[in-house]
């Protein structure tokens, strides 16, 4: 059975201690009036670590917690302590509330943010680089799956880890007991990748999804003049399911003819104080989602 979530993000959530969040009280209430039964745990230190608080809080919304994002700096290795430590409060509070999913992603580096969406631009770790790089994403891995978590390699646009051969070659130097995947459908078009056709390959080591669409006019108004991520955000470049490039009635059917069951969830990324209304969207792509058969 395939069940939808929605994620903290899809409220402008990026950052625990950014002064625009909504309170973690009003996420959980608004997931569950649009029509959700889970929802990701969000930046670490949004939500409370303590599991009694954060439990009556679930409890009160009839939310099941899905799992939680490692978005950290994994290419900088004066970052590592920060990436560890994150890592291990993020597993603590999954394991806590029965969560299955950590998600591992390479937060934005300086050198690759003005070529998202410019692949053959994109400046490359050299080899000693990448082996260390590859390194901290299989420790990682390795204590989530100690932690009783599966774990999942998330592209994200202005990482280290946003095209597709980049991903694809992470993949086959990590070993699928440790590392699946996190298939995200907006970043993966943001790349100018065919969302779709990546996953018919590898639907066998994908383990959660992110249903985002991505509004190809605003994609490449922000590809040509290189605009950052979260301006890209702000400008509206994750919009509505159903309103982009990305083919969802193609991605369903794809997970249908694999027997795919378990999470996918919708991250719609917006400007904390921006001018949409982050629960009408979210109840606007749970609806959409129906009307498509999820």
């Amino acid at each position: 059975m395939i069940q939808i979530g929605n994620a903290p993000c899809s409220w402008g959530v990026e950052f625990a201690d950014d002064p625009r969040n909504p309170s973690w009280r009003q996420v959980l209430s608004d997931c569950a009036a649009a029509g959700y039964k889970g929802i990701e745990l969000g930046p670490i230190g949004f939500m409370p670590e303590d599991p009694a608080t954060l439990a009556d809080g679930l409890a009160e919304h009839d939310l099941t917690l899905i799992g939680g994002v490692v978005f950290r700096p994994f290419h900088d290795p004066a970052k590592w302590d920060e990436v560890r430590d994150a890592a291990r409060r993020t597993c603590a509070s999954l394991t806590a509330h029965g969560a299955k999913h950590l998600v591992l992603i390479d937060s934005i580096a300086p050198a690759r943010a003005p070529t998202a969406g410019r692949a053959s631009e994109a400046v490359q770790m050299d080899a000693a680089d990448w082996a260390a790089f590859v390194h901290r994403f299989r420790e990682i891995a390795r204590m989530g799956v100690d932690h009783g978590l599966t774990v999942g390699i998330h592209a994200h646009a202005a990482g280290f880890m946003d095209f597709e051969p980049e991903l694809e070659r992470l993949l086959n130097e990590i070993d699928a007991s440790l590392l699946k995947i996190c298939f995200d459908t907006g970043h993966h078009s943001y790349a100018g990748f065919d969302p779709v056709a990546f996953m018919r390959r590898h639907i066998g080591r994908i383990s959660y999804m992110h249903f985002k669409d991505i509004d190809p006019v605003v994609k490449a108004r922000a590809v040509a003049s290189r605009t950052g991520f979260y301006d890209a955000c702000a400008q509206g470049i994750f919009c509505n399911l159903g309103k982009g490039d990305v083919d969802f009635p193609a991605v369903r059917q794809t997970l249908l003819d694999a027997g795919f069951s378990g999470w996918c969830t919708v991250e719609q990324d917006c400007d904390p104080a921006g001018p949409t209304s982050p629960v009408d969207d979210a109840r606007t792509n749970r609806e959409y989602l129906a009307s498509i058969g999820f």
